[in-house]
């Protein structure tokens, strides 16, 4: 299964989650000596979104962007009072959007059928 499917697919089933507890516990003290390196698949607006500010100079590449990201969410990770009122205001945004809303069936159908139109784009150092 390519990057590019599992995003769009199922939830991962028991035995999957079961598989990837697996690889990031042996993975884990090699991650804690040299770090850890990935490949990710960001669906089309997020990746437009991650390219803007690439081409802004906010950031150098995606990966200096994952970093930082990731160290923000990090640093958050104990502020769940935070975390909530993030997703409280995220929430009330989306509720005051005047768009007419989307059922859920059709969004979870759209989810579902979506596949990307072409092969994904790939950065290279």
């Amino acid at each position: 299964m390519s990057e590019s499917e599992s995003v769009h697919d199922e939830w991962p089933s028991a035995q999957e989650k079961a598989k990837n507890i697996a690889q990031a516990k042996a993975l884990g003290g090699q991650a804690e000596q040299g770090g850890l390196r990935f490949s990710a698949y960001l669906p089309p607006e997020l990746a437009g979104w991650l390219l803007g500010l690439i081409e802004k100079g906010i950031f150098h590449d995606p990966s200096e962007a994952a970093f930082v990201i990731f160290g923000k969410y990090r640093d958050l990770e104990p502020h769940a009072d935070l975390r909530r009122e993030l997703l409280s205001r995220s929430l009330q945004a989306s509720m005051d959007d005047p768009r007419p809303g989307i059922p859920a069936e059709e969004v979870l159908k759209k989810l579902k059928e979506r596949r990307p139109l072409q092969e994904p784009a790939e950065w290279k150092k």
